[in-house]
C-alpha cells in the first residue's frame, strides 16, 4: 500500500469544524484525525468522498484480520460515519458508505464480582488507627451501596443521612439518588468520622487523606488493592468489582431488578440486565452442589475420565 499525504483537505476541514464550532477537547480532535487518516490510508489511491458501502466493509474486514478488536472497529466506524454525514450536510458527497456498515459483534464479559464470604474478608480486621478506620468505613460503603469510584470519592459529610440511614450521591449527568447504608457501614462511618471532623473541620470530604485533603480516586483504588493483597484474595480487586459485588448479591437476594437498578443509578434497566446472567451463574453452580441429578452426573463424569 502506498503511503498518502499526512493530511487531506475534507479531513483538515472537518477536524477544523469539530475544534472550532463543535468545541472538542484537542486530544479528541487528534483523534478523530487519526481515525479519518487510517480510512484514507486504506482507501489510496481513491479519494475519501470516493468511497462505497463495499470498500468500507473490505476496510473493516481487512483492519479485523489485522488483529484489530471489535470496540475499536465500532468506534472507528462511529468517527467515519460522523464525517461522511459532514460531507453530506457539506453537500460534498451524496450517500454515508458507513451508513449499514456493522462492525464485528462486541464480546459482552460479564463484570467480575466477589463471593459473600471474600466480601466480608476483605472488610475484616482493619485495625483502629486512623487510616485503618478510613479504609474500613469506605470499603464498608462500596459494598453497601454500590456506589461508582467517582461518586464515593466526591461525597461530603453532609451528604450523609444519618436519621435515615441513605447517602445523597451525585452519578453521571451530574443525576442525584438517594441510596441506603447498611448498618454495618454506617457504624464504620461513625467510628472514622470520629477522627475525620477532628482532623480537618474546614474540609467538607467524606474521605480524607494523612494531610487532610479530599482523597483522591487513584489512592481509592491503590488503597483497596492493597487491602485485598494483605488478605490474600487471589483476584484483581479494584473499585468497580464491588459495585459489581454488591448489585449481584442484593439481586441474589431480592430478585428485584428495578430496586438495584435504582440504587446504581442506571439509565436504562439494560445496563443492569447484566447481573442476571450473574445471578444464574450462582443459581447454577448451587444447583451442581445440591441437585441429586446434577451429582450424579458429576460422578458419572468422573468415572468416565478416570477409565
Amino acid at each position: 500500500m502506498s503511503k498518502i499525504s499526512p493530511t487531506d483537505p475534507q479531513i483538515d476541514r472537518y477536524c477544523r469544524y469539530l475544534a472550532e464550532e463543535r468545541r472538542l477537547s484537542l486530544l479528541t480532535v487528534k483523534h478523530y484525525h487519526r481515525d479519518l487518516l487510517l480510512l484514507a490510508q486504506h482507501l489510496n489511491p481513491l479519494n475519501v468522498t470516493e468511497a462505497k458501502p463495499p470498500l468500507i466493509r473490505q476496510v473493516i474486514a481487512t483492519l479485523h484480520a489485522q488483529g484489530l478488536g471489535e470496540r475499536s472497529l465500532s468506534r472507528l466506524l462511529s468517527a467515519w460515519r460522523g464525517f461522511y454525514q459532514f460531507l453530506i450536510r457539506q453537500r460534498i458527497v451524496t450517500q454515508n458508505p458507513c451508513h449499514d456498515v456493522r462492525s464485528p459483534k462486541v464480546k459482552k464479559n460479564l463484570p467480575h464480582a466477589l463471593s459473600p464470604d471474600r466480601a466480608q474478608l476483605l472488610m475484616s480486621d482493619l485495625g483502629s488507627d486512623p487510616i485503618a478506620l478510613r479504609d474500613h468505613a469506605l470499603l464498608e460503603l462500596f459494598y453497601s451501596s454500590g456506589l461508582r469510584l467517582q461518586e464515593l470519592a466526591s461525597l461530603n459529610r453532609q451528604d450523609i443521612q444519618w436519621d435515615e440511614n441513605t447517602v445523597r450521591v451525585t452519578g453521571k449527568g451530574a443525576k442525584t439518588r438517594i441510596v441506603p447504608i447498611g448498618r454495618f457501614a454506617k457504624e464504620a462511618l461513625e467510628r472514622w468520622l470520629k477522627i475525620a471532623q477532628a482532623q480537618c473541620k474546614d474540609n467538607p470530604a467524606l474521605f480524607l487523606s494523612r494531610d487532610g485533603q479530599r482523597l483522591s480516586m487513584r489512592s481509592i483504588q491503590q488503597r483497596i488493592t492493597l487491602r485485598a493483597q494483605q488478605v490474600g484474595l487471589p483476584d484483581h480487586v479494584h473499585p468497580h468489582v464491588l459495585r459489581h459485588s454488591f448489585a449481584s448479591h442484593v439481586l441474589q437476594s431480592s430478585g428485584d431488578l428495578r430496586a438495584v437498578q435504582e440504587m446504581l443509578g442506571h439509565a436504562s434497566i439494560v445496563s443492569t440486565q447484566v447481573y442476571t446472567h450473574l445471578d444464574f451463574q450462582h443459581l447454577s453452580k448451587i444447583y451442581d452442589q445440591t441437585h441429586p441429578r446434577a451429582k450424579n452426573k458429576a460422578k458419572k463424569d468422573n468415572s468416565s475420565s478416570s477409565e
